[in-house]
């Protein structure tokens, strides 16, 4: 880690002190406050620079998650910025509810121009959790324009995350997320997902796993009925319990078995999306067209908040005609600052090449993470593109898991404050088993996929130490 020259003001605009403000006044997400109650001190990150980040001690971190899946692009683009500025100078808000704005018109074009086959219609929200609400919502009433009422069901995989809000908190497939809330929205359900490294015996064969875990997702279908089931969510490389890629011809047998129970295939690239697997859209990499994206994150890399549902021409046809509406929205969906923000971003993209350099320079990130595969603690290194999961194994040779009380005192009482310790912003991260994840800014190349390589194996090493 290195200094930087200027250090940020310890205190509020108030006077107090900045970590007695975070103990008395904030409530951070997805996070653990009994450390702040009792005294401790919460990171505070004061500004970001290309693919690094610096805290208020001045201490620089090469930011490996690009945030939260997010900073495509990587911070302090000062264009994006100045879009920000421009258009709220011109228009600072308007509702997309029964009216425009130039702004939401532009990017929508946009959006469509780049999601496959004829997925043209864009419904805006404000984040990803609100993209898969409205796609289960959609699902629903299509099918009972269709005269088909009873089809309200949905399909999603084990250990799969799509979102908090209740609907999408229903399709996530994690139980301990779900417990404090229950009971949520009825009629979700779950099918295995694509985690190779520990097929059922027999299934090694990537191409036959495939296939099996496909068919899977057919036989819940039939097993709840077919007439019953409106869509199955899936993420192109499933994110939670550590970047499940899909196995060869996973996606072109899922297509076949929604198309023959007439189920909608929705692909949520909330994390996907943008270039993160190399395309605009992940679907493109993996060779599928879905009936609806959600999408979210790197749309305007993380400078302003925004997220769509893309849906295709079949499914918005029923609202072009008569009293049809779709009674469903948010006020700050489709943002004209974000929108514009997210032109701007998709500029940047076009004008250097982003995808292509995601897509040129994958396989050698992949290789150099892979180099941690000599360490006794890592069992796997698995992801596309600029995602990457590395599972975390007690012994490699059984591929034997740690206990729940292992896991914590590795992941929480180690590596999360080891790795940012040693400069590098990631997660380890245990809904499943444990992982360390990476999704750095799309910029990075050569030289950093050395350097996270290095802190990573310096951090690991001592890894099994600390149980």
């Amino acid at each position: 880690m290195t200094q930087t020259s200027t250090l940020r003001s310890y205190s509020t605009p108030r006077g107090t002190d900045r970590q007695q403000a975070a103990r008395d006044h904030l409530w951070m997400h997805m996070a653990r406050h009994s450390n702040l109650a009792q005294g401790g001190s919460v990171p505070v990150i004061t500004r970001g620079e290309g693919h690094l980040i610096y805290d208020d001690q001045g201490r620089e971190y090469i930011d490996g998650l690009a945030g939260l899946f997010v900073v495509q692009v990587g911070h302090g683009r000062e264009e994006l910025a100045q879009a920000a500025a421009r258009q709220a100078h011109e228009l600072a808000f308007m509702p997309l509810w029964s009216y425009a704005h130039s702004a939401a018109i532009d990017l929508a074009e946009r959006l469509a121009h780049y999601a496959p086959g004829d997925l043209n219609r864009v419904f805006f929200t404000t984040g990803g959790g609100e993209a898969v609400e409205t796609a289960w919502k959609l699902a629903k009433q299509y099918f009972k324009l269709q005269g088909k009422p009873n089809k309200t069901k949905v399909i999603s995989r084990s250990v799969a995350y799509h979102g908090t809000p209740q609907g999408a908190l229903s399709i996530t497939g994690i139980p301990d997320m779900k417990a404090p809330f229950e009971p949520l929205v009825p009629g979700a359900f779950r099918v295995p997902n694509t985690n190779q490294y520990r097929a059922p015996a027999g299934l090694e064969d990537p191409e036959a796993f495939g296939r099996w875990a496909a068919d899977r997702i057919g036989e819940a279908i039939e097993f709840e009925g077919p007439d019953t089931v409106a869509a199955v969510f899936l993420e192109p490389v499933q994110n939670s319990g550590g970047c499940f890629p899909p196995p060869p011809g996973y996606f072109k047998r899922v297509r076949e078995i929604c198309d023959e129970y007439d189920v909608l295939l929705v692909s949520d690239e909330v994390i996907c999306a943008f270039g993160r697997i190399g395309s605009m859209f992940a679907s493109d990499d993996f060779g599928y067209v879905p009936d609806m994206i959600t999408c979210a994150k790197g749309m305007t890399s993380g400078y302003s908040p925004i997220g769509a549902m893309i849906a295709s021409d079949r499914l918005f046809e029923p609202f072009k005609h008569g009293d049809t509406t779709f009674y469903h929205g948010y006020t700050f969906g489709g943002h004209p600052v974000s929108a514009a923000v997210a032109m701007a971003n998709l500029d940047i993209f076009e004008r250097e090449g982003l995808n292509d350099h995601v897509r040129q320079n994958a396989p050698l990130f992949r290789s150099t993470l892979e180099k941690l595969l000599d360490l006794p603690i890592v069992g796997d290194v698995r992801g596309e593109g600029y995602f990457y999961g590395i599972e975390l194994v007690k012994d490699k040779a059984t591929k034997e898991t740690f206990s729940d009380s292992e896991s914590e005192r590795l992941l929480r009482g180690y590596l999360s404050n080891a790795l940012y310790d040693a400069g590098l912003y990631c997660r380890a991260d245990d809904r499943g088993d444990p992982v360390v994840q990476l999704a750095p800014p799309l910029t990075i190349g050569p030289r950093e996929f050395d350097q996270i390589e290095q802190i990573l194996r310096s951090v690991l090493v001592e890894g099994l130490n600390h149980l």
